[in-house]
């Protein structure tokens, strides 16, 4: 009999000058970008931690802490195939992905596929398992200010 396990991911960084924006391993063109200790990719990071969830693994904090040095400007994908290997070493595989990034600007739509693409390589994943969707915050709050950049994730994983 299957086991089924889902996690939520969530993360939120700071937008900033002369620093890249990197969404789910790809460089988005922008003017600003995220502010953090690796490449502070926010959906990485979100999908990372929703499958440490579901595996009952910790969070991403507890795998790369921001007070260790070797995680200095890392690219965030790395997380995510470490999650994915954790996850796998427990006997789960990764069945889809549903994530959210929230930004005001600049506009996404262009980068969907990409995003898919690049995520689901480092998943192991056919493309068609992975959403990323885009949405803004209206103006509201510290995002919708261009302030800061938000994503979410759900992962579900079975074990069979």
């Amino acid at each position: 009999m299957s086991e089924y396990r889902t996690g939520l991911g969530w993360d939120v960084h700071r937008l900033a000058p002369h620093r890249p924006l990197i969404l789910g391993g790809v460089a988005i063109p922008s003017e600003l970008g995220l502010e953090g200790h690796s490449d502070a990719d926010v959906l990485a990071h979100a999908i990372t931690d929703a499958i440490l969830g579901a595996a009952a693994l910790g969070d991403i904090g507890m795998h790369f802490p921001d007070t260790d040095p070797r995680w200095q400007g890392a690219g965030s994908l790395l997380f995510l195939a470490h999650a994915r290997d954790l996850a796998c070493a427990r006997g789960y595989r990764i069945v889809n992905v549903d994530s959210t990034v929230i930004l005001e600007r600049p506009k996404l739509t262009g980068f969907r596929d990409a995003i898919r693409r690049q995520l689901a390589a480092t998943l192991e994943l056919d493309a068609d398992r992975v959403s990323v969707k885009f949405k803004t915050a209206e103006k509201v709050g510290p995002v919708g200010e261009g302030r800061s950049a938000e994503a979410q994730a759900i992962v579900t994983l079975r074990r069979d």
